[in-house]
């Protein structure tokens, strides 16, 4: 991942704050607030080994309770101050029985509202949180595998935004020292998956491009199944037709009905 030390940074959703903390000690930016979305006696509860205190220790702003999706919960993060933002391997959490996924997923699937969650985080990043007249950049670091890849993290979250993807950077665990990545409501930290930061900016030539993976260009092949190149009529019906691809114009279906239809990221509202 790129940091900059004069950069202001805002972490969400860090769990156990652990990402925080080693951002704080190791890469010594210039200004810190970190959010997680559980109260902070749930994060005690949640997580034994947890960086709060530390972190309370060190002046650093820390906001408990904070939900990307709901600006209400936003109050001690004041707008447009921060240069990046970072959401490191958003996940949304877990139903907590069968009638909570029935009202979630009515009409998507969980690969639709892992999309919506994402979505939310960037519109808000840049509508909210990031100085304009800063780096305007805004992060999500996520694991290089299904399901994580199905979300389409490069290619279609950001249509009709205003917002680019610019560019990825593996992401070096070995960066961070102290960082355990956690699975979602559990306080067991998981295995070193390869992962990659993805940048957005609304700034399509922002000069950190130069350092990142850049886009790849798919006019030949399939975004929605990242295949560069398809160079026959026979490879391109055998592809369309297979079930890799139906399974990912499925997803695309409902994101796109999503965009047009959910009320949390409805296009013109």
């Amino acid at each position: 991942m790129i940091i900059n030390p004069a950069w202001r940074i805002l972490t969400i959703g860090d769990g156990d704050l652990s990402f925080s903390a080693s951002v704080w000690q190791h890469q010594k930016p210039a200004h810190l607030s970190a959010t997680v979305l559980d109260s902070a006696d749930e994060l005690c509860a949640k997580y034994r080994h947890n960086q709060l205190a530390f972190l309370q220790q060190q002046s650093v702003n820390v906001c408990t309770g904070f939900d990307i999706t709901d600006p209400t919960s936003w109050g001690e993060i004041n707008n447009y101050q921060f240069d990046l933002v970072i959401f490191q391997f958003p996940l949304v959490p877990n139903f907590t029985d069968a009638s909570d996924y029935q009202r979630y997923c009515q009409h998507i699937s969980v690969n639709t509202l892992n999309r919506i969650l994402l979505r939310q985080y960037l519109t808000h990043c840049f509508s909210q949180f990031l100085d304009p007249d800063g780096a305007n950049l805004a992060v999500i670091t996520s694991k290089d595998v299904k399901p994580y890849l199905h979300w389409q993290i490069d290619t279609t979250l950001t249509q009709q935004s205003g917002i680019y993807y610019i560019g990825k950077k593996q992401f070096e665990i070995n960066q961070f020292p102290g960082y355990q990545i956690r699975n979602v409501d559990r306080d067991k930290h998981v295995k070193d998956t390869q992962g990659w930061s993805y940048f957005f900016s609304t700034y399509p030539e922002h000069s950190i491009k130069s350092d990142l993976e850049l886009p790849i260009n798919y006019q030949s092949g399939c975004p929605l199944c990242r295949v560069k190149h398809l160079s026959t009529t026979d490879e391109q019906t055998a592809h369309t037709h297979s079930k890799r691809h139906q399974d990912m114009l499925h997803y695309e279906q409902q994101w796109q009905w999503a965009l047009h239809h959910h009320p949390a990221i409805k296009l013109g509202s």
